[in-house]
Parts: C-alpha cells; structure tokens; sequence
C-alpha cells in the first residue's frame, strides 16, 4: 500500500480512518478482554516459554545491577532465549498465538531506576476496588477525579463542541471547521506545543503504542539486542495488568509517557471525562514506577484545542505522529493487520514508504507502531527495525523525548529541571518530591535557563494559554508535514 495521498483528499481520507478506529476500538477492547486477568505483583515474568521467531540469535540478558533500600537484590534475571521470526505470509488476521517470551529481568520494589535523581520502585499491590473498570471510561463522580479537575483551574480550557463518536463522519460541521478547532483528526490540524517530527533529518523518534501486553518482552529484547531504545505510549488499564513489563520498559531506559486509561478517542468525552482517564493512566504508572510523566498522546491522535488544553494544564505535552509531503500519515498500519483489514506484506509496504517519505523531508520524523497484538510485534521486530536499521541513507533512531534535546529527567514531574514545562507552580507540580521541587524552583530563580519545551512551551496563567491557544486557533499555526 503505497501513499499517494493529495492535499485535496485529506478531509475524506480523515473521514475514513476515524470511521475504521471505532472497529479498532472495538478490537482493542476485545483483545483487552482476552488479557484481562487479576494484577500480580510480577506479571508475566514467571512464564518460561519462548517465542520461535526473528532472524538473528539473542544476545545474553543486560540485567541492569541495581540496589534497594532493603539489600535485598533488585532484579532477578531469566536466561536468555532465541527469538525467530514467522515468514511475512503467516502473519494474518486471526493467527494463533504462541507462546510469550519471559521477561529479561524482574525488578524488586527499591530497585534503582537509571534516571538521575528518580525515586527506587515503589511496592504496587493490586487491589481492585482501587482502580476503575479495565478499558471502561472512569466515573467522574469519584475523589480523585475532583482532585485532578483541580488542576485545571486558572487556565482557559476551550469551550469547544464535543464531537460525536470523535470522527469526522459524524460531524461535519466541526470536520469543516477543524483548523479553527485545531482537530489533528480532520486534516491534521497542530499547534505548537505539539509533538509531531524529530528536528534533526533522518532521525527517527521510535513509538510504541497502547501496551503493555504480553507480547511487549519480545519487542523489549529486541530492542535491547540492538541496543535501541523507545517511548513507551502505555495504557493505564493495561500498566496495572502488567506492571512487571512496565517495569522492565522503565529500567531498560525507555521512555515512558500517557495514553489515557482506557485508550477511548478524547474529543468526545466531556472536560472531566478527559481528565479522568489522563489522571488514571497517570496515576497508574506513577503507582507503578514511581514517577509521573510530562507528555502524553491521545489515542487515534484524536486532539483538538480543547483537549490540548486540558492536557497541558495537567502538566502533559501531546505527542502525535508525523505527516508527510502529501499530509500523509507515517502510519505504519500495523494495526489493521490484527482484524484483516490490511496484509503484513501491505503493511510493510508503508513502512518502506514511510522510510522513502523521510529522505525528502526537512526533518527527522516519528511514527506510529503498537505492541498491543502479536502481529503488530512480529512486523516490528522482524521487518520495520531491521529495515530501518539497514536503510540508506542511515537513520538515527532515538526515543522521542531525546530527539527532541530533552534531558531525560524531564520526562517525568519527579526529576524535571524544565521550569517552564511542566508548569512550576501547577497542583501537578504540588505533587512532586521535595527534591524536584527544590531542583524546579532553583532553576526558576537562576533566570529558567533548565531544558526547554519544545516546540513553544506554554506558561502558566489562564492570560497567556488563552492567547497562545486562541492566536494559534485564528493565525494560521497549523503544521503539515
């Protein structure tokens, strides 16, 4: 499937893609149903199967050494396995599942992350009448919710129409008016404080989306094999599911940012339906790992300025996807190969064009890959990376966060020095350790010279967010790429 997108087609191409992700949706709570068992403190990590599949024999396992308060060990490593890769033609819609790789390394509760001045893992004990419903929409009635819609206060949050159903098909009035509205969904609509490319040309910020799962070790060993590192878009029903694999993707150093709760499109969700399943998947990595991060992406790239809005308030920046020359998507379309929709053999071949897109654009660019499925795994690890890793001209791959110059320690609220993102005086902010505070504040005083936000950060105060939003909305700051 090659792209051959016009900038005349945008609007019906939109149309067609939000219409197909409600099937998506389904699909994914569907296969969210079949994982779905009682959170343990070690997920997945006791299985000692393998996976026979990939082309190239596994390294032995890198086992981060870490230490706890406790002196007990930190990690526990499992041998190492081999991985082989299925031929392009058997990975099809409804193919049987085999059995899942184990986990590389299972890390204790104080174990020490490989992020300057993070706090050790904390203890996460499930108990169900904690958290919402699995891949449901929270309730807004409860305590937290009224906590977190706090944090809105003092900034202008858009009164902006709620979609129906999120897609442009049934909302043609606010499809036509989508660059006013600034709706990613409807013709690919940014504002500056958007994520959506690489500055530097032929770097690759690598993504994964709406994990983890039990198929996330085989792409972890990978990635660890080939000394790569990714940001992780997780989702919160699924982090407290598998909190093990979570744990891994965090102490292997990769990143680790918010894909809502139960990976629902946003723009048809009220202001308070929105903060709820940001707050959950926020508070369910923070449970789990201990720090809390500072970027976020909606699911289906479904944004507009209302939900940027609340996003930034809570101290998340949206990351999306990159468009090319022709406002094509590089979207892989690895996820329609799950429920039939495209072939593995078309699916690669979008990628491949999304490789041949990225030499003749001025940046470097991000793309949209999952590890929720198998297939979606197997394309990854057995055809996307190793055709990116042998392309020419070379390609940089880097997590998002660091192709964008970014610290590491400002992808999370605990370990920031970015005193101008998230925002310092923000009741997210209210929320950090002591430590990050002080390291917060001591930027703030020496003239806010920590890392930038990039793409145009966005200052506290409901003045300058309602400019900077309500500018950008008029003038034309809309980005294609």
């Amino acid at each position: 499937m090659k792209f051959s997108f016009v900038a005349a087609a945008t609007a019906a191409l939109s149309l067609s893609t939000l219409v197909s992700a409600d099937g998506d949706r389904i699909a994914h709570a569907r296969q969210a149903e079949k994982m779905k068992r009682v959170p343990q403190a070690s997920s997945s990590s006791s299985s000692t199967s393998t996976l026979a599949t990939s082309s190239k024999p596994s390294s032995t396992s890198n086992g981060i050494s870490s230490s706890t308060t406790s002196g007990a060990p930190a990690a526990q490593t499992t041998p190492a396995t081999v991985i082989t890769i299925d031929p392009l033609s058997s990975i099809t819609a409804g193919v049987a599942t085999g059995p899942t790789l184990p986990l590389t390394t299972t890390y204790l509760p104080g174990a020490t992350p490989p992020i300057e001045g993070a706090p050790p893992l904390p203890t996460f004990v499930f108990n169900k009448a904690d958290w919402p419903d699995i891949d449901r929409i929270p309730p807004t009635d409860s305590d937290e919710v009224k906590e977190w819609m706090q944090e809105l206060e003092g900034f202008d949050i858009p009164d902006l129409e709620i979609a129906v159903n999120g897609t442009c098909a049934a909302n043609p009035q606010l499809a036509a008016d989508a660059a006013n509205r600034g709706w990613w969904t409807c013709g690919g609509y940014t504002r500056p404080t958007d994520i959506t490319f690489c500055p530097d040309k032929l770097t690759w910020g690598m993504s994964f989306d709406d994990g983890p799962t039990p198929y996330t070790p085989q792409l972890l060993k990978f990635l660890t094999d080939q000394q790569l590192k990714a940001t992780f878009f997780v989702v919160g029903s699924r982090v407290i599911s598998f909190p093990d694999i979570l744990r891994e993707e965090y102490m292997s150093g990769h990143e680790i940012s918010v894909h809502t709760w139960s990976h629902h499109t946003l723009t048809n969700l009220t202001n308070e339906q929105v903060v709820a399943e940001l707050g959950w998947a926020r508070k369910a990595i923070q449970d789990v790992l201990g720090i809390t991060p500072t970027t976020m992406r909606p699911p289906f790239g479904d944004i507009d300025d209302r939900i940027r809005a609340i996003s930034l308030a809570m101290g998340l920046q949206p990351i999306i996807w990159t468009r090319g020359p022709m406002n094509n998507q590089f979207d892989t379309n690895d996820w329609k190969v799950p429920g039939g929709e495209v072939t593995a053999p078309q699916a690669v071949q979008s990628f491949l064009d999304i490789l041949n897109n990225a030499t003749i654009i001025d940046t470097g660019f991000i793309v949209l890959e999952h590890d929720l499925f198998p297939q979606e795994v197997d394309l990854s690890v057995g055809y996307f990376l190793p055709a990116a890793l042998g392309f020419t001209p070379k390609l940089d791959l880097k997590p998002i966060g660091t192709c964008q110059g970014w610290p590491e320690t400002n992808m999370y609220l605990e370990t920031t020095t970015n005193a101008t993102f998230p925002y310092p005086d923000s009741p997210a902010a209210s929320q950090a350790t002591t430590t990050a505070q002080a390291r917060a504040t001591a930027v703030a005083n020496a003239g806010g010279k920590g890392g930038s936000s990039s793409n145009g950060a966005v200052s506290r105060g409901s003045g300058v967010l309602g400019m900077v939003i309500g500018v950008v909305a008029v003038v034309a700051g809309v980005q294609m790429f």
